[in-house]
């Protein structure tokens, strides 16, 4: 698809546009909608000051699309007997445990360019979607006259209910008409995690639906007698389903012995899951998922093949042998372990030290063709600043159930950045604003 124009609308209103559309109250409104949800916006002041920024980004419509075509032209490769096959050759055993559950919270991130989205890698457990929906519901309209211009596609207000059924569709995939009784989200320490103000926007979604939701230490689960426990739930009661958060992917860790085997015998429906993070999130998949060859070999039709081709960054993978010809062209490439994730361990070339290159050579990383991301301009401290800024596309089964931005500075997304942070997504028609007097190229804050 082309999404090319001489200047788009979303171009020029992100970086000239500082109008801060966040309204406090209303985020409040969001965060602490139950008592026990109560204290919420002020931990997140004090624990997390730039996990949310005050200002939107905008996406023209055409965007929207190409990604959109991306993500389903992915979901169909990925549902091939071939490629899984490929694929599982180089994962952990458990991944080639077959389930029907098919995953939560897949995440796509892009960055936008002037020739389209790119895509830099796909998450299966990703996070801040429960936060990201509050977020958006508590921004406002870019100045009154923006209004009309803003697509109505998303359905923000009926967010939970698609939620709460992507879960209930999670378990009847597995058992069937058998009541969801008990959910449990599980991490290592939850309560530590960066995330963590999101588990309890999950429980209490789960409970507003009647189901006895818990948020659990990963490590003290048990398994025994063909069912999977944990003291929080009570001596009488299963797990039913676990919202997994974990980032140790194929339960090899000795703290997850209980998950792991409970997985295997199939005593719990979790989701998203050993083999989801296998076919979707290794990044030697974007080597796979970028070679026309490869995809030609399976019939994959050539639509999804130009589109692969066009979104796809060029991947390689690490070894010791290609160390000197990697080392030359390092400043056009970024460096991820293959099983990575929140740009742990990941690299811009041009600001690789000997030390960490003497690492990286060893194996366990890709190479990525460099691609920088866009920018949104903010003001901070009355000043403007301009902050880089990629899109997650939350998805399940192939369809986008909701858009979200991550702003910042630095080598790799953080929220450690004065205006940065995560912001909502407004979706704009496509314009061209070639003739900039016919629509504003800004907009006063």
């Amino acid at each position: 698809m082309d999404t090319s124009s001489a200047v788009s609308l979303a171009d020029s209103l992100n970086l000239g546009c500082m109008c801060k559309t966040l309204n406090p109250d209303r985020l409040r409104e969001q965060l602490e909608a139950a008592p026990s949800l109560t204290g919420m916006v002020q931990g997140l002041a004090t624990s997390h000051p730039h996990l949310f920024s005050e200002t939107a980004v905008f996406l023209d419509a055409r965007m929207r699309d190409a990604l959109a075509d991306t993500v389903a032209a992915i979901e169909r490769v990925i549902a091939l007997p071939l490629y899984q096959n490929h694929v599982l050759t180089q994962a952990a055993d458990i991944a080639r445990h077959a389930v029907a559950a098919h995953g939560v919270f897949m995440g796509f991130d892009f960055h936008m360019g002037a020739d389209g989205p790119r895509l830099i890698e796909i998450n299966t457990n990703a996070g801040g979607a429960f936060l990201n929906a509050a977020l958006a519901r508590a921004h406002r309209a870019c100045c009154g006259s923006m209004q009309a211009l803003v697509d109505s596609s998303s359905n923000l207000l009926g967010l939970d209910q698609v939620l709460r059924d992507m879960f209930v569709a999670e378990w009847q995939a597995q058992r069937g008409a058998t009541p969801l009784r008990t959910i449990l989200i599980v991490d290592d320490a939850p309560e530590t995690q960066y995330l963590a103000p999101e588990f309890a926007l999950a429980r209490q979604l789960f409970m507003n639906h009647g189901i006895t939701a818990v948020v659990a230490d990963a490590r003290a689960l048990i398994f025994h007698d063909g069912r999977l426990w944990h003291p929080k739930l009570g001596a009488d009661q299963s797990v039913d389903l676990i919202y997994n958060r974990l980032t140790d992917f194929d339960f090899s860790g000795p703290d997850h012995a209980a998950l792991h085997d409970a997985y295997l015998h199939d005593a719990v429906v979790l989701t998203p899951h050993p083999r989801a993070h296998a076919l979707y999130a290794d990044k030697r998949n974007l080597i796979t998922l970028g070679d026309p060859s490869l995809l030609a070999s399976w019939r994959v039709s050539e639509r999804d093949i130009r589109l692969l081709q066009a979104a796809i960054p060029h991947t390689e993978l690490v070894s010791p042998e290609r160390a000197e010809d990697l080392w030359s062209r390092r400043r056009r490439l970024f460096f991820k372990p293959v099983a990575g994730y929140g740009g742990k361990a990941a690299y811009r070339g041009d600001k690789l030290t000997r030390g960490v290159w003497s690492e990286i050579i060893r194996g366990g990383f890709i190479a990525q063709e460099l691609v920088l991301p866009s920018e949104r301009l903010v003001e901070v401290d009355g000043q403007p600043k301009r902050l880089k800024l990629d899109i997650r596309a939350y998805t399940y089964q192939g369809q986008i159930q909701l858009l979200a931005a991550r702003t910042w500075t630095g080598q790799t997304t953080n929220f450690r950045t004065a205006g940065g942070g995560f912001s909502p997504v407004v979706v704009l028609p496509a314009a061209d604003l070639s003739n900039a007097s016919e629509t504003p190229a800004s907009c006063d804050p």
